[in-house]
């Protein structure tokens, strides 16, 4: 399966997800206060569903990641990054995927399984 326009599409996508979440990341850690602005969060109950919600995807991102790996490390390292990182990992992740996939939209899926 091979189109060029859809992966120039999903390439653009994920670079705007790397670069809008280095500059929210970058606010963040220069303007607020982690473990403060954090326990309010948790401290409210649609805080927990949402860091819920998003932990959640964040290990459904890290188990697509963890089956396209050769190496466990590799995954492992990915997975830690998508942990303390979010989605500037994920974006990140999913461009190298796309890059390297060469145009084939089996490989980018499926990894080393494909």
């Amino acid at each position: 399966m091979n189109y060029p326009h859809f992966m120039i599409l999903a390439k653009t996508i994920t670079l705007l997800g790397v670069l809008v979440m280095s500059v929210a990341l970058f606010q963040g850690l220069a303007t607020g206060d982690f473990f403060g602005e954090g326990r309010q969060l948790a401290a409210m109950p649609w805080g927990i569903v949402s860091l819920v919600d998003l932990y959640t995807g964040f290990v459904l991102f890290s188990c697509w990641i963890i089956y396209r790996e050769r190496s466990p490390l590799v995954a492992g390292l990915w997975t830690i990054a998508m942990m303390t990182l979010g989605f500037f990992a994920g974006s990140l992740y999913a461009f190298i995927a796309l890059h390297r996939s060469g145009h084939d939209w089996r490989r980018f899926w499926l990894g080393r399984h494909a």
